[in-house]
């Protein structure tokens, strides 16, 4: 029996494997435009309020999955993102926490290096935290705070921990020597937000399952929605808000203002 060529069955599987994309996206489009179609029908392209927004986002998506979608709310700001008196920043806590268990690293100094375990903090550590980190180049966690005396020793890491996105800073409430109190905000939902370079902000609000009814994620949207809106600059004299919108990880959005 003759033997089929390997450039020949490299080229069948390509085929077979680019087909199985093509159908997958195909899959996800219509999907996505099925859902386009929901909205419109709900809301005919009008703003409406939270609670229909997210009434509407639970009909796209299944409750019953453990992990289910994520609820993004997104600002668009009348700001220039290119102005450091402009720029935004805030956080708070949201009622009903996020939905995400996050890893939380504490960098402290060795006599409260219990304290901040017993707060439940995740990876806990000192100098050798830091030369861990160091050596390896790897960030293993969500989210770090670090006590006073330790933000001179950063540095080191400082490029690590920035790129990932996880440098402890004072304005987000991550650096002090309230370590407990830190670590209990974050567990009970506290989330950071700030601008993009498109003048943009977006809020991880919560998740579409069996852990959050509608209800819970309304509080959790209007909670982030006035804490945007507390956050204007003195600088911007305009209407602040242009628009805001609601969506799930990999839905369309519904406009909210």
């Amino acid at each position: 029996m003759e033997e089929t060529p390997i450039l020949s069955r490299n080229y069948h599987y390509n085929m077979t494997k680019n087909n199985q994309i093509i159908n997958k996206i195909k899959g996800r489009s219509k999907k996505y435009s099925s859902n386009v179609a929901k909205i419109t029908e709900f809301t005919k392209n009008e703003v409406v309020s939270i609670q229909k927004a997210v009434e509407v986002l639970y009909t796209l998506e299944h409750p019953s999955f453990k992990n289910g979608s994520s609820v993004e709310l997104h600002v668009k700001l009348n700001i220039n993102p290119t102005k450091s008196d402009q720029f935004v920043r805030g956080n708070l806590v949201l009622p009903h926490g996020t939905g995400k268990k996050l890893i939380i690293a504490a960098f402290v100094t060795d006599g409260n290096i219990e304290l901040a375990k017993k707060a439940g903090a995740t990876i806990v550590g000192s100098d050798e935290l830091i030369e861990e980190i160091k050596s390896s180049g790897k960030i293993n966690f969500d989210i770090a705070i670090a006590e006073q005396e330790m933000m001179k020793k950063l540095p080191s890491i400082a490029r690590l921990l920035g790129t990932a996105g996880v440098m402890p800073n004072p304005k987000t409430g991550t650096v002090g020597d309230n370590i407990e109190e830190m670590i209990t905000l974050i567990k009970k939902g506290k989330v950071d937000f700030k601008n993009d370079k498109s003048g943009n902000i977006h809020i991880l609000c919560g998740k579409i399952n069996n852990d959050f009814t509608i209800e819970k994620i309304v509080e959790n949207v209007t909670a982030a929605f006035e804490s945007v809106e507390k956050s204007k600059p003195e600088a911007v004299k305009k209407k602040f808000v242009v628009s805001a919108h609601l969506a799930c990880s990999m839905s369309p959005s519904v406009k909210i203002a």
